[in-house]
């Protein structure tokens, strides 16, 4: 089985993927632009945190987005809706051999906030 490890920079939050990620996805919303995420979008049964984060909603309150409370790193999101099949894992946490080479999709999350939908 694959799995790939990563943490915030303390190491108080710990990441781990079941798959190669495939493709990055950058995001330019406010949040996302600010954080400089790099995000893996997977089912949550692909991926496992360990560790005890903080939640951040913002906007429309459809995501909760984790940051570590000691370095402050965002490491993940996860949907305040239980039955929507996805969340995002921030590469950035781990090695960048694992997504240095990725082909990046951009996410035009700026254009969704303004249209306010």
């Amino acid at each position: 089985m694959i799995e790939h490890q990563g943490s915030c920079h303390c190491g108080r939050v710990r990441l781990t993927l079941r798959s190669d990620p495939t493709e990055a996805s950058e995001c330019n919303c406010s949040i996302c632009r600010r954080t400089a995420g790099l995000w893996h979008y997977c089912p949550p049964e692909s991926a496992s945190v360990n560790g005890d984060g903080i939640a951040y909603q913002q906007g429309d309150r459809a995501l909760d987005l984790w940051h570590c409370p000691t370095c402050g790193c965002t490491t993940h999101w996860t949907p305040t809706d239980p039955t929507y099949p996805r969340m995002g894992i921030n590469l950035r946490m781990f090695d960048p051999n694992l997504w240095r080479d990725l082909p990046r999709r951009l996410v035009d999350g700026a254009a969704y906030q303004s249209s306010g939908s």
